[in-house]
């Protein structure tokens, strides 16, 4: 066994790298959720893959992938809070192609939809949005997973949709 700051097993190592080669796509799909820009995702999964190598002796029995998704999300509210003073413009208009398919124009349509609607979000209620809903985490997960307190989780979304409603009534 090594001491601490020495070099881990090597059983540590094949481990991790097994354990990230296997979630990499996932904590970078989730980390593009949440920050919407492509650059800055690619940061955070380099920086939360870092932060759990570092960890791993503690980390592997445990739960990895969640102490990966709460340095995701706590780096990229760091980020945030850093340049809140930055405009962000709205997307371009998707231009007109008559060559494309009418299901893949639906499919575009509706993920500049969801981008325009998690750009709308302040960053925590982001991370609760794609945690709970797209990694499908329930409101019982630890604060610490989801960024936000249970009761605070599941009454965030409730109030946006409420609020949303009350700005766009559907016709009856």
């Amino acid at each position: 066994m090594s001491t601490i700051g020495g070099p881990a097993p090597v059983d540590d190592h094949e481990a991790f790298t097994r354990w990230a080669t296997e979630r990499q796509r996932a904590l970078l799909r989730t980390a593009l959720l949440v920050t919407g820009d492509h650059h800055r995702a690619e940061d955070l999964v380099q920086e939360a893959l870092t932060q759990v190598a570092l960890r791993w002796r503690r980390l592997h029995s445990g739960h990895p992938d969640a102490y990966a998704r709460q340095v995701i999300v706590r780096g990229n509210i760091s980020w945030w809070r850093r340049h809140r003073r930055e405009v962000v413009a709205d997307p371009p208009e998707a231009g007109t192609d008559t060559g494309a398919a009418a299901g893949a124009e639906v499919t575009a349509d509706r993920r500049l939809a969801l981008d325009r609607a998690l750009a709308a979000l302040t960053p925590k209620q982001r991370a609760v949005i794609v945690l709970r809903f797209y990694e499908d985490l329930t409101e019982r997960t630890p604060p610490t997973l989801s960024a936000s307190a249970p009761a605070r989780s599941r009454a965030r979304p409730t109030w946006r949709c409420a609020a949303s409603e009350r700005a766009h009534p559907t016709s009856p």
